[in-house]
């Protein structure tokens, strides 16, 4: 899956143009993203020599992007062309109803659902939930 991901406000908490506090589990969860073999894009506002900052950071901290405020690493972007990045999910604080917390995007990605994940604590996975038939719907078993 390819997912951009905004910087600031998602990764780090909004401190513009300075580097923001890292928001918890944001850099944990991209890394296992891309351990799973998703092409992460970071599409932020920041360029120049912000946009490097931004890029360092998280280079420093163990993610590196499969491009970096473009789809494709070989773009080359000029304003004749549409900013908007071809991407299959988009993370950022700026969505309709905020950013919700890293574990549930997580599982939003691995499961498509976040209501059909749980997270075993015995075991620090997540795991698909057993669906319930009708009956056990029904009757609360």
């Amino acid at each position: 899956m390819r997912i951009a991901v905004d910087f600031d406000g998602t990764i780090v908490t909004h401190d513009y143009p300075k580097i923001g506090k890292p928001i918890p589990f944001a850099i944990d969860v991209l890394k296992r993203l891309q351990s799973e073999g998703h092409e992460l894009l970071l599409w932020t506002f920041r360029s120049g020599k912000l946009l490097d900052e931004a890029v360092a950071y998280c280079h420093e901290n163990g993610v590196d992007f499969y491009a970096v405020n473009k789809a494709f690493p070989e773009d080359d972007w000029n304003e004749n062309e549409s900013r908007k990045i071809d991407a299959d999910i988009y993370i950022d604080d700026k969505n309709v109803g905020g950013l919700p917390d890293w574990g549930t995007i997580y599982r939003y990605i691995k499961y498509g659902n976040t209501e059909d994940a749980i997270y075993d604590n015995n075991t620090v996975e997540f795991q698909q939930r057993k669906k319930k038939s009708f009956l056990e719907r029904l009757f609360g078993k």
